[in-house]
């Protein structure tokens, strides 16, 4: 992070605050089968989860939002751990109407925020299955529904949590405002031949924050795991706030969910934190540089296996209210193969975590 540390090595200018999104790596996901290039002591769970915490604690960030959080880990582990940093914790876990395994062991999305920095106002949770069922109900024929359940019932959730700020760089001018911040944190359904069921989930996420938007006026962040890369349908709509009607990833719609295409459009003006960074700040910091796609605009890879490699997380912000003062840096390529991939003894995820350093900037009126 580039930036002036106090004494406790926190950023030391009072108006900003910092937010991390990690996905952790759920233990239930984490098979020996799949990373078999990681040695087994370091994808056992207890390994993982100290080597975690002691890396997510040592960002000090002031909001945590982490995918793929067991209940039982969050329950046992990572709230009561987190709260000793200062930590309240707040979770959402998936649904469980397609998970068919230990109901303990479903992971969920947990956002925490620091109390000395912040207080919780409202939490919103959003289902993808609930709005799956209204969708069928209103858009699909009869003798189709099941089908459509089928197809769209996965399971997948949003935390949306509601914070008030502790601290202010309003200045003397705006005495007594608050500020409020908006965080959602999202898993986005993994399989990649579903294109629809991504954007439907996204979109349907986007219009639940456009209505809180609406209600009130106040700064978002938008962190998760969207298991989509750079120029995908889902990633075109978060950042530009609609798809191209050509766009390939719109052939796959078998239900008719995403007609008329006109439809997947949102009004808030999103910006990924990241892509700032190719905006202008730090032109100095070529060897960040080098770990950006120039193409577009986004960190060439957040989740490294020994299959893939790319950018499936994002932490967006709307860019008429917050600003980016710094980022943490990315890792490299070539410094995670000496390992073969992600996780390894080092890094106890098979993705990266990104970070970003807000200011609250007075809303720009058009």
């Amino acid at each position: 992070m580039m930036g002036q540390l106090d004494s406790d090595g926190r950023l030391s200018s009072s108006g900003t605050f910092t937010v991390l999104s990690y996905n952790i790596l759920s233990d239930s996901y984490a098979s020996s089968e799949l990373y078999s290039y990681c040695p087994s002591w370091a994808l056992s769970w207890p390994y993982r989860r100290q080597n975690l915490l002691r890396e997510i604690v040592g960002y000090r960030a002031d909001i945590v939002c982490l995918q793929e959080v067991q209940c039982d880990h969050f329950d046992e582990f990572f709230a009561p751990e987190l709260d000793k940093h200062g930590y309240q914790a707040l979770y959402k876990r998936k649904t469980n109407e397609v998970y068919s395994g230990n109901i303990h062991t479903i992971d969920g999305c947990a956002t925490f925020f620091r109390r000395d920095r912040f207080s919780h106002v409202k939490k919103y949770e959003v289902e993808f299955n609930k709005a799956a069922q209204s969708l069928t109900e209103v858009a699909v024929q009869t003798t189709q529904k099941k089908v459509a359940l089928n197809r769209l019932v996965k399971d997948n959730v949003a935390l949306i949590v509601v914070l008030e700020a502790k601290f202010t760089n309003q200045g003397a001018d705006n005495p007594g405002k608050r500020q409020l911040l908006c965080v959602a944190n999202t898993h986005v359904n993994v399989q990649q031949e579903l294109k629809d069921v991504k954007i439907w989930q996204v979109h349907t996420l986007l219009k639940g924050l456009e209505k809180i938007a609406a209600s009130a006026d106040i700064p978002m962040l938008v962190c998760g795991d969207f298991n989509s890369v750079p120029g995908s349908a889902p990633h075109s709509l978060l950042a530009m706030g609609k798809v191209d009607p050509l766009h390939p990833d719109l052939l796959v719609d078998p239900l008719a969910i995403l007609r008329p295409h006109s439809k997947l459009t949102h009004q808030l003006p999103l910006v990924s934190a990241y892509s700032a960074f190719l905006r202008g700040i730090g032109l100095g910091l070529e060897q960040q540089r080098r770990r950006m796609d120039p193409a577009t605009n986004e960190p060439l890879f957040t989740n490294c296996t020994r299959d893939f490699i790319g950018t499936l997380d994002y932490i967006f912000y709307t860019a008429d209210s917050l600003t980016v003062e710094s980022l943490l840096e990315l890792l490299d390529e070539d410094s995670l193969r000496k390992d073969t991939a992600l996780p390894s003894p080092e890094w106890s995820s098979d993705h990266i975590a990104l970070l970003a350093e807000f200011r609250c900037v007075p809303r720009t009126r058009h």
